[in-house]
Formats: structure tokens, C-alpha cells, sequence
């Protein structure tokens, strides 16, 4: 069940989180566009969105610590950081164009700091705390607790992706440093655990190849899923209402 070197179980859970991602932005983009009467504000929705996001960074997190303990093996010092940096800055630009995107057909609500903004800072900063192994859960526990306390906490707009956010802010994806990079620290932790030297240090429960596989497929190509689904999603209701979304939700 191991493709390579990739360790097929993060493939695995990284594809679930994907399906989760997908249901949710569905149920969210009828409520949405007001195809139909569905509350993602509160109650199970609201937390499913939660358990999606918590799972995909700690996957992050866990990915982080395989990466780094790998490219150790080759490199070292300044440029082992510059890969997490241009990483890092990779995933901030592909949210910069999320951010475009979402302006020029939201204009209202638009993402100004969503996930993949997260991701992107989050890789950015790992090199701080690589150092720390599992103890990155200490330092995670504490962002998410400055993250519950400033929650709802008001201030200029340059402090919105610590979590503190102007009056009126609105938006469909902020996942704010606080508390969200806590989640990605713990699965910092969790990863050197798991997977200490880049390697796994238990032993894989057997999954059929039926559910592995294609769970796997989605995990590697998370990424582009992400970038594509939305678009995806919309044309699928519009082609199933036989409306075009983006009027019903304005007009």
C-alpha cells in the first residue's frame, strides 16, 4: 500500500479530508446561492467545516515533519529552510489568486485570509519549530487558546490574519492564525511521533486496496482538487437547477 516513498495512510486521510471539504462547500453553496434552505452557520454543519479544516492541517503538520526529517538527508542549514520558504510562498500565492478570484465574482465575502493563505505562512514559519519535535503540541495548545481569546475581537484590518478582525467583516473561508496554526503544530508533534526520522514507527492497519487507492489518488492530487472544486461544484448546480448560482444569490 506504498507508492514510492509516500506513505500511503497520510494520502489516505488526506483524500478524506478532501471528499469532507467537497460535501461541505456543496451543502454550502446551495445554502449559499439559495437553492435550497440550509443552515452551515451553526448546528452539524458548522462543525463538520471544523473537523474538515482541523483534519487537513493536521495532516499538514504531520506532512511538514516527513518532508523535512526526508530533505535533511540531502541538506541542511539555510537551504533546508529555503524550502520551506518558497514552499510556503508558493501556497500563499495560489491563495493570493483565491483571494482574485473570489473577489472578482463575490465582491461581498470575498477571502482575504483563507486556508490557503494558512498553509502557505504556516510552511513559511515551520522552520522556527522543527526544532521542537513533539513539542509542538505546547505551543499549538497555546495558539488556540489566544485564538479563543481574542475571538470576536475587533481591530484594524493589517491584524485580520492573527484573528482579530474589522467591525463588519465578512467573509466565506478566514482561518485566521489563531488558533489555526495550533492545529498545525500539533500535527507537528503528532507527525514526530508518527513518523520520526521520516519514517513510520507503528504498524499500518490493513485496508482493503478498494478504499486505499482511490483515497489515496485524491490525497496527492489535494491541491489541484482544491483549486478546481468550486468552479466545479457551481456549474454542477447550475447545469442541475438550470439556473446559474452566481444570479440566484444576488438577484
Amino acid at each position: 500500500m506504498k507508492t514510492g516513498s509516500r506513505l500511503w495512510e497520510i494520502d489516505l486521510f488526506r483524500g478524506i479530508a478532501i471528499l469532507m471539504m467537497v460535501l461541505f462547500h456543496t451543502v454550502f453553496d446551495i445554502s449559499f446561492f439559495g437553492i435550497a434552505p440550509l443552515n452551515v452557520s451553526t448546528g452539524f454543519w458548522l462543525y463538520f467545516a471544523y473537523a474538515t479544516a482541523s483534519l487537513f492541517l493536521l495532516i499538514v503538520g504531520v506532512s511538514l515533519i516527513v518532508s523535512h526529517a526526508r530533505a535533511q538527508q540531502n541538506i541542511s542549514g539555510i537551504p533546508l529552510a529555503l524550502k520551506f520558504v518558497y514552499r510556503g510562498a508558493f501556497i500563499f500565492a495560489l491563495g493570493l489568486l483565491v483571494t482574485l478570484g473570489t473577489w472578482l465574482y463575490l465582491q461581498e465575502g470575498f477571502v482575504i485570509f483563507g486556508i490557503l493563505h494558512l498553509i502557505g505562512i504556516s510552511i513559511l514559519l515551520s522552520p522556527l519549530f522543527f526544532r521542537f519535535g513533539r513539542m509542538n503540541v505546547l505551543p499549538g495548545l497555546a495558539c488556540i487558546t489566544v485564538g479563543w481569546i481574542i475571538s470576536g475581537m475587533n481591530g484594524p484590518v493589517i491584524l485580520l490574519p492573527l484573528g482579530i478582525i474589522p467591525p463588519g467583516f465578512s467573509s466565506v473561508d478566514y482561518t485566521p492564525l489563531f488558533p489555526w496554526f495550533g492545529v498545525v503544530l500539533i500535527g507537528m508533534g503528532i507527525g514526530e511521533f508518527l513518523y520520526s526520522a521520516g519514517e513510520r514507527r507503528f504498524r499500518a492497519l490493513k485496508i482493503p486496496e478498494l478504499i486505499v487507492t482511490p483515497l489515496s489518488f485524491l490525497g496527492r492530487h489535494s491541491l489541484l482538487i482544491y483549486l478546481v472544486h468550486q468552479p466545479v461544484i457551481i456549474f454542477l448546480l447550475a447545469a442541475v437547477t438550470g439556473m446559474p448560482p452566481v444570479f440566484s444569490g444576488f438577484i
